[in-house]
């Protein structure tokens, strides 16, 4: 089973290389899970502070839900958004894959929740599908981490919010897969709290230098990570050198 995680960027680093990377992936991917996704403008936001940078509708793939939908139509895509009703997680799931539950957990604030100030600031959830695979329960979760303005290392909401998305994990059965975009850094202790957890962390297992791009031009080069349970078989991981994001896109090859 072959995953990838990627945080869109919005498609600003190309739409139509946004689209023809999954096109081209669409045979071989069974999950894609996928941060920054828009399914509809906001046209009352344009011009706003969102997550540092003013909001610019022309720069981003508004109808992304439904293009890359359209592009993986052996997939059934599963939204999940965080900011109002058009703008949040989406994971995109082979078809021959029977999935049994799926559902959302909010993990900083609240469902419809809007900030004062930057949008950026809005609520988190984490995204999940769970089904069976060769004879086992997988559920993978799907995160996008709180953005604060002052960088990705620890602060109170976020170890709050590791903490969270843990209680969430204890009441899975099976193995998890839990990946994303998590706007932290290796050493910080949001990220210790899963490997405390007994999760792999396969960033660092790896030895993965940087998950960003050259889109990229920040000193800090690390924010995406995938976590898996001791009782998934690796084939591979690794980061994809496609720049169709300022972040890179992970790939995860489960036996």
């Amino acid at each position: 089973m072959k995953l990838i995680s990627l945080n869109t960027w919005g498609g600003r680093a190309g739409k139509a290389e946004l689209i023809r990377f999954f096109a081209d992936r669409k045979d071989e991917v069974d999950l894609f899970c996928l941060q920054e996704v828009w399914a509809a403008p906001y046209p009352h936001l344009e011009g706003v502070d969102a997550g540092g940078r003013t909001l610019n509708h022309d720069d981003i793939l508004v109808y992304g839900k439904k293009e890359i939908a359209d592009t993986l139509p052996r997939h059934t895509p599963y939204f999940h958004p965080h900011h109002l009703e058009n703008y949040g997680l989406m994971t995109l799931v082979r078809n021959s894959i029977d999935v049994r539950e799926s559902g959302e957990v909010f993990v900083h604030k609240w469902k419809d929740f809007v900030p004062e100030g930057d949008i950026g600031l809005h609520a988190r959830n984490i995204q999940y599908v769970s089904f069976m695979q060769n004879g086992k329960t997988i559920t993978v979760v799907n995160f996008h981490g709180l953005w604060n303005g002052r960088g990705k290392t620890d602060s109170d909401d976020r170890i709050a919010q590791s903490q969270k998305i843990i209680d969430f994990l204890r009441t899975c059965s099976g193995e998890v897969i839990l990946c994303g975009d998590f706007n932290l850094l290796p050493d910080t202790r949001s990220i210790k709290m899963f490997e405390d957890f007994r999760l792999r962390n396969l960033i660092t297992e790896y030895k993965i230098s940087s998950t960003r791009t050259s889109h990229y031009t920040k000193p800090e080069k690390f924010a995406d990570y995938v976590f898996v349970s001791k009782g998934l078989r690796i084939n591979d991981f690794k980061v994809l050198p496609d720049e169709v994001s300022d972040h890179a896109p992970l790939f995860l090859d489960i036996e």
